[in-house]
């Protein structure tokens, strides 16, 4: 692995570890395991091992592997390592030279090749329905329950120049359609006019996380040039109401820096990209809901939201500020096992992690917890007593109109 381009970069970033330990304190698979290598700091020493010889054993891609990338760590860690980039860079080229049995390869092409589209996950979803009383109560688990669009009025006339462009994606717009109406309503009301694009497509996480870095590619480049002309005639931001869809959005001049043709529209779009929290000013939603009767809400925050974006806090901040009752919840910087398609691939790791998300956000007995991320209300919602939401979809459901 020594001299591949991406070699010189990772290198850097494990010079940059000064081995504290700090961040082992805070990792999920830590936290689980107690094993030294199932942390940052023992994968980064696995890493630097593959640097310095150039090959690695099995044992090295399942450590890396079965790492969250929810990037606690990088919060956590005084010295500010890259850890996330870091995975990012080695574990591709691990993978594709490792000897992995034939059903992981397998598995991780069909979601690759499934998920990101959203009309072939669609069609995967309803017959996953239409069998769903004849599986196994392992496999029936998966099959997520058809979520319907609640009757919304129209939002006021918004402005022109508060035009914002949101990513529809793959799996939300099949797995909860409500999510993005809620955003419409909502932001409508506070003068934004929010429009979906024909064209766009999978933000490209799922495939980039998956390893298959030039599908990622592909698709961020058919987002931007469903965009542009739109951004070219001026628009206030590009949203997407999934923060790991945002998170990757926020990525993609990096992503398609090496693109003579696509890297400066990159850069600007990566400008223009805004999670809700961002745009909903939780001043203006002071009197505009009727929250009494939906009960104490526990806040989960994804990953992606406080650990990628840095915006801890933010969800909290609004639905104090439209008069919902905030249940206060443990470890809210944990994990809770979703990231992507790790669920998926890791169920047992997975499984565990949510049961100890939800005992910390069940401990005060709310009604309904609160997300911000598709991945992570899948995930949690099947096992919970409670409704878990996205926060908009609170929002609108509370909206005075």
């Amino acid at each position: 692995m020594v001299g591949e381009p991406y070699a010189a970069e990772a290198a850097n970033i494990v010079r940059s570890c000064v081995h504290c330990g700090f961040c082992n304190a805070t990792c999920p698979t830590y936290q689980l395991t107690g094993d030294e290598l199932e942390g940052p700091r023992g994968r980064i020493y696995l890493i630097k091992g593959l640097l310095e010889r150039g090959q690695f054993g099995e044992q090295t891609r399942q450590h890396l592997d079965q790492c969250l990338l929810c990037r606690n760590c990088e919060t956590t860690c005084p010295s500010g390592v890259q850890y996330g980039r870091l995975i990012e860079l080695v574990r591709p080229p691990v993978y594709r030279a490792s000897d992995a049995p034939w059903h992981e390869r397998g598995l991780r092409w069909l979601l690759a090749r499934v998920l990101p589209y959203r009309r072939r996950f669609a069609l995967v979803v309803a017959s996953g329905r239409l069998v769903k009383p004849f599986l196994p109560r392992r496999l029936a688990a998966l099959v997520p329950v058809r979520r319907r669009i609640t009757a919304t009025q129209p939002p006021p006339q918004a402005l022109a120049a508060r035009r914002v462009l949101i990513l529809e994606g793959c799996v939300q717009p099949v797995l909860n359609p409500a999510i993005d109406a809620a955003a419409v309503q909502v932001l409508g009301h506070l003068g934004f006019d929010v429009m979906p694009v024909r064209g766009s497509a999978c933000c490209g996480a799922l495939a980039h996380h998956l390893g298959y870095d030039e599908d990622a590619r592909r698709q961020a480049r058919l987002n931007i040039d469903a965009w542009w002309p739109m951004v070219e005639a001026g628009v206030a931001a590009v949203m997407a109401t999934s923060s790991g869809c945002g998170v990757h959005l926020k990525d993609y001049a990096r992503l398609l820096a090496d693109d003579a043709v696509y890297a400066e529209r990159a850069r600007v779009i990566e400008s223009l990209v805004r999670d809700p929290v961002e745009l909903v000013d939780a001043e203006a939603l002071r009197g505009r809901f009727d929250t009494a009767a939906v009960g104490p809400v526990a806040v989960q925050t994804p990953c992606t939201l406080q650990h990628g974006q840095r915006l801890t806090g933010r969800i909290e901040e609004m639905l104090a500020s439209a008069g919902f009752d905030l249940a206060v919840t443990a470890e809210p910087h944990l994990c809770c096992g979703s990231a992507g398609t790790y669920s998926l691939l890791h169920g047992a790791a997975a499984t565990a992690l949510r049961d100890r998300k939800l005992g910390n956000l069940l401990q005060q007995r709310p009604a309904v917890i609160a997300t911000a991320n598709i991945g992570c209300q899948m995930h949690l919602d099947p096992a919970s007593p409670v409704p878990v939401r996205h926060w908009l979809e609170l929002l609108a459901d509370c909206l005075r109109v």
